[in-house]
């Protein structure tokens, strides 16, 4: 499982590890696997010796760690150049080991073609600001970073791209893009969250010690595939499709019958022993998916569920209204999504004793939060915990990151690691409603199962994608090959 930390752990761990060892091991242990990452990054596209880095410095410890692995790379044969973007200003230890081993170091004013190449570089470290950074890059910081981003050379970030929020995933200014990030003791919490994550590149973990010292349950934390393996639910011998769970599906309408057949597309493949739809599409659906148990309404009148999936295509009328009022009154697990979520009571929500799993996208999580949908983009983070304190569920926001959080205290949020942006197509959300409904009605916890269905739903999109455009339909026949996958 790969976990995040915020800020004031990591600066916790790091003090109580410091007092026990000599001074300025940990920016050395973080300059070395610095200097690895980048060593092996300008091996890829040739060789370390004779190729020409460019280090962007602030003044912190960040710029500190640039410096030293500067003058690792350096007495290994690279020209390297450290661009301070505050004139004068720098890592005085760390600009000294670079002078000492051949690099350079100059002001932003000072840069010029003669000075750093002519723009023929091979690699750009960014260690402008460090994870204690508010805010976007200031002007002068902003204006250097926008001159080498021109000259379109890999960019490495030192343990985050400058100008992010290390705690949050938000980025509120000008900020660096990095094609790789090498971060050091543990993962923050912007590393996996949009929209910081999608500046962060690819990501290098460089261990320093940090381990003992962290707490045992983390900020964040983002599933594997050991991770979701060990959460699938098997059928035993003794299995029945009773046993197995039934999972009932009320979705779809006259105007949108489809809804209902990718709900209930998703539901087959997730785990449970039998699907039941109520709703006005059980024609379509059934001649989709003979195997499944229609009837015609209302929920409560249809059989006993083991966990009960309402709104994708229901629409707004009145018998949408009592439908999602009827499973919501039930005493078994409810996820609602799409339709549902706007015929939503709260206050029902809030008094249930069953859990109650709700799945909304963006638009949907700021009509439920009553702020623009830019804010709920811009904080993914304090969205979905919002969210879930407020309706005291588990909540699945959909998005570029899916996050999964619970109202539980001192609970990680949960990251989906899987995805392709092709997902982003008319009926993806209605198949992850059915496979995660299904997960619930298989004895998943909320929590797993919204986490289990995301994963499986992402890495379904990725085979059923491999690169090209993907309908949801699709999405859902890939599932099985997904599971097989993880379980493989």
């Amino acid at each position: 499982m790969r976990t995040a930390y915020s800020v004031s752990t990591v600066r916790a761990a790091e003090q109580a590890l410091m007092e026990r060892l000599p001074e300025g091991t940990l920016m050395q242990r973080a300059a070395a696997g610095l200097a690895a990452a980048c060593a092996d990054l300008l091996r890829r596209g040739g060789r370390v010796y004779g190729s020409r880095v460019v280090l962007l410095v602030g003044s912190g410890d960040n710029g500190g760690d640039a410096l030293y692995a500067g003058a690792r790379l350096a007495r290994r044969g690279a020209g390297v150049v450290a661009v301070r973007v505050s004139p004068g200003r720098g890592h005085e230890a760390g600009t000294a080991a670079l002078l000492a081993a051949g690099g350079r170091v100059m002001d932003a004013g000072e840069v010029s073609p003669h000075r750093d190449w002519g723009g023929h570089i091979d690699l750009v470290v960014d260690g402008i600001t460090g994870i204690g950074g508010r805010g976007g890059l200031r002007p002068d910081a902003a204006g250097v970073v926008e001159h080498y981003a021109a000259h379109g050379v890999p960019v490495v970030a030192v343990d985050l791209p400058s100008g992010v929020e290390a705690d949050t995933g938000e980025v509120r200014g000008a900020a660096v893009r990095a094609d790789a990030t090498v971060t050091f003791g543990a993962y923050k919490p912007g590393l996996l969250v949009d929209p910081a994550a999608e500046r962060a590149g690819a990501l290098h973990l460089v261990d320093i010690g940090l381990g003992a010292e962290l707490p045992e349950v983390p900020d964040l934390e983002a599933l594997q595939y050991a991770d979701v393996a060990a959460l699938l639910p098997v059928p035993a011998a003794e299995s029945d499709k009773y046993r197995r769970g039934v999972v009932g599906i009320v979705a779809g309408s006259a105007r949108y019958p489809g809804a209902a057949v990718l709900a209930v597309s998703g539901a087959l493949r997730g785990g449970a022993g039998a699907v039941r739809y109520v709703g006005p599409g059980g024609d379509a659906v059934i001649a989709r998916h003979p195997e499944t148990l229609v009837h015609a309404g209302p929920p409560s009148k249809a059989g006993r569920v083991q966990a009960w999936v309402a709104g994708p295509g229901l629409g707004d009328g009145t018998d949408a209204v009592e439908a999602v009022s009827d499973v919501l009154a039930t005493d078994v697990p409810v996820l609602v999504d799409a339709d549902g979520l706007r015929l939503l009571d709260a206050d029902v929500v809030r008094a249930r004793t069953a859990p109650t799993v709700l799945t909304p996208h963006a638009g949907e999580a700021a009509a439920l939060l009553g702020v623009p949908r830019e804010e709920v983009e811009a904080g993914r983070l304090a969205a979905v915990r919002e969210l879930a304190s407020r309706f005291r569920a588990t909540v699945l926001l959909k998005g570029s990151t899916t996050l999964i959080a619970t109202d539980t205290p001192h609970t990680p949020v949960r990251v989906n690691p899987t995805g392709t942006s092709w997902l982003a197509t008319a009926g993806s959300g209605d198949v992850l409603s059915g496979l995660t409904g299904s997960l619930l009605a298989a004895g998943l916890a909320p929590r797993d199962a919204a986490s289990v269905g995301a994963h499986l739903h992402g890495l379904a999109a990725r085979h059923a994608s491999d690169g090209s455009p993907v309908a949801a339909q699709d999405v859902a026949e890939a599932i099985a090959a997904a599971w097989r996958d993880v379980r493989a």
